[in-house]
């Protein structure tokens, strides 16, 4: 659920709903029911719901209820179009519908089903419990959604706000959603022992880059100004910059690599240092990096 551009009620209500459900859902599996006080059925199903919350809670099920009336923001997050619509919910994010489960039985199938494939901890401590929510902005980030990836490594930030890999996690997917300033805050706002660790690395790379590009818009100017003199250097990591800014990391390397060819020593060897810095913000294990450093290493050792 994205935190970004929101008015003030629209964060008030995010707010209470990380401290109401995505909390506890780091360690338990949150029964998450939006009703309405004019909701017949609601008022039909709330009982059951409580009493198959309670009887679960040594198992780690908590309930949690949503007045779409009072909080239809966070309703309309979760594209809630009827109701009753109950969920179940584990690490801040849906697993489960449980909205067919109308009766004591088929919900605790449907729990019993659940608590089986899910690491819950019932009373265990969200801290030490966060990896998989690392994992989870990881792949939102590797997919390209910086939005969502910004609002997961926010949420991890809540519950441990020294954990490096989500503060360096923040900042690239902000720097990928296009906010730069708020990455530069994030990383400002660090402490300084905190933010001199090499497990930020990344996150610094990426956001130099960001802020050193040329905007997206100047990219056909740049190309053919490229094009029109291949022997300019100045030129050429200008382009390189620019197809790096609008997502062409290939085109970019490519450029880079032709740069290195040509002239190693280049401004003390610019074009080397601005690849090496593309590998630290894609980061040193991705595949990509790995085939790149191989074409680097034959044009500098033949």
């Amino acid at each position: 659920m994205a935190s970004l551009g929101l008015s003030i009620d629209e964060q008030k209500a995010v707010d209470r709903f990380r401290k109401d459900v995505v909390e506890p859902s780091m360690t338990s599996l949150v029964i998450l029911d939006f009703w309405a006080e004019w909701c017949g059925p609601c008022k039909a199903l709330t009982p059951m719901l409580e009493k198959v919350a309670a009887e679960y809670a040594d198992k780690g099920v908590v309930l949690a209820k949503i007045n779409v009336d009072e909080d239809q923001f966070i309703a309309a997050q979760f594209q809630v179009r009827s109701i009753p619509t109950v969920y179940a919910m584990f690490q801040g994010q849906p697993v489960a519908d449980l909205t067919q489960a109308r009766s004591e039985s088929q919900l605790k199938t449907m729990l019993d089903q659940i608590l089986a494939k899910l690491p819950v901890q019932p009373g265990g401590d969200p801290v030490q419990d966060i990896a998989p929510l690392i994992a989870m902005g990881e792949e939102v980030l590797e997919a390209g959604d910086g939005e969502r990836a910004a609002d997961i490594f926010a949420q991890i930030i809540e519950i441990a706000p020294e954990n490096l890999a989500a503060q360096a996690g923040l900042i690239r997917a902000l720097v990928l959603a296009g906010h730069r300033d708020e990455a530069q805050a994030v990383l400002d706002a660090l402490d300084p022992k905190l933010a001199a660790d090499l497990a930020l690395a990344q996150a610094r790379s990426a956001l130099a880059l960001a802020l050193d590009a040329p905007e997206a818009s100047e990219l056909a100017g740049l190309r053919a100004a490229a094009e029109a003199a291949p022997a300019d250097m100045d030129t050429q990591l200008a382009f390189a910059n620019a197809l790096y800014a609008s997502g062409d990391r290939d085109a970019a390397a490519d450029t880079l690599l032709a740069m290195v060819a040509a002239d190693r020593a280049w401004n003390e060897g610019a074009a080397r240092a601005r690849l090496l810095q593309i590998f630290e913000a894609v980061g040193l294990e991705d595949p990509w990096v790995a085939a790149k450093r191989r074409r680097l290493s034959t044009v500098l050792f033949g």
